[in-house]
């Protein structure tokens, strides 16, 4: 069976729901007061879409949207630890997959216009030696460090280590490999600094 523009991945389950602590000992995290924090965002590919060429092939990990894994999920058809994964090649908004790993190489690629960003924390500048500054929260990230090429950065004359900017909440962070990046559509990068 092979969906038609859809990747089939084996997810073994939703949400992250235990820690370990440092004695080896799990505990169990009730997810349904944070459930977008604890939600698993990678599974394994166990398809590609009919439709499409995008990269991507069986065994690789897919890095995707999280609504793949919210409520029910997008199960498929009441096959056990299955979801369907909505992509579009072309189509940022309408393409729930972000980037996948390579099984071979481990080398990450954004896919459907998404751009992959590691954080850039900017220090706020103290104007006055008398007066101390005192962050109560931190600000929302509207910039970014290039993580991984894509076919539309290169085609914006980006390249690795970029430092772009974006437009205030159009990040959504995620992780790969535990570290954490921000994902933003292509289209909403602003400028890069020079």
């Amino acid at each position: 069976m092979r969906s038609l523009d859809n990747f089939i991945v084996f997810i073994e389950k939703r949400f992250n729901d235990t820690v370990t602590l440092s004695n080896g000992q799990e505990l169990y995290v009730d997810t349904k007061f944070d459930e977008f924090k604890h939600r698993v965002n990678e599974g394994v590919i166990v398809n590609v879409p009919y439709k499409y060429d995008g990269g991507a092939k069986k065994g690789d990990t897919l890095y995707f949207h999280h609504l793949v894994v919210i409520n029910d999920g997008q199960i498929l058809a009441d096959i056990k630890d299955h979801y369907l994964v909505k992509y579009q090649k072309k189509e940022t908004i309408n393409s729930q997959c972000i980037a996948y790993k390579c099984s071979e190489t481990g080398y990450i690629h954004p896919m459907s216009g998404w751009a992959v960003l590691e954080a850039v924390h900017e220090e706020p500048k103290l104007k006055s030696d008398i007066i101390e500054l005192v962050v109560l929260e931190e600000p929302l990230p509207t910039k970014g460090s290039v993580a991984f090429l894509s076919q539309e950065l290169e085609d914006l004359g980006l390249k690795v280590g970029d430092h772009v900017g974006f437009r205030k909440n159009m990040d959504y962070r995620f992780k790969i490999d535990g570290k954490e990046y921000y994902r933003t559509r292509t289209e909403d990068l602003l400028y890069v600094e020079i």
